[in-house]
């Protein structure tokens, strides 16, 4: 599990029946605004021309193997991300 922190930078999938200027294919970039815990977030999202949408009030973020709502809104994140803390979590159980 990745813990969120305020201007970490996440995937936001919005409703399905959301502003439907949206390419569902594509998450949007949003930034940490405010932390819950480690499964809520407010976050600053924008749109796919990187112009602010506002802000995104109890967003769940998806941990681990979460199963995604198929209705949308919701944050994850990146794969490079994820990545990055497996390695993080591999090289704190084997130093070298």
């Amino acid at each position: 599990m990745i813990s969120p922190s305020i201007g970490r930078v996440v995937w936001f999938t919005p409703a399905v029946h959301g502003d439907p200027r949206h390419d569902v294919k594509q998450p949007l970039a949003a930034l940490v605004a405010y932390v819950w815990n480690d499964r809520l977030i407010n976050l600053a999202t924008f749109n796919q021309n990187g112009v602010p949408l506002g802000g995104m009030t109890s967003v769940p973020l998806l941990q681990d193997d979460d199963t995604k709502p198929e209705g949308g809104y919701f944050a994850s994140w990146m794969p490079y991300q994820v990545d990055q803390a497996k390695k993080y979590s591999q090289a704190k159980k084997y130093p070298a």
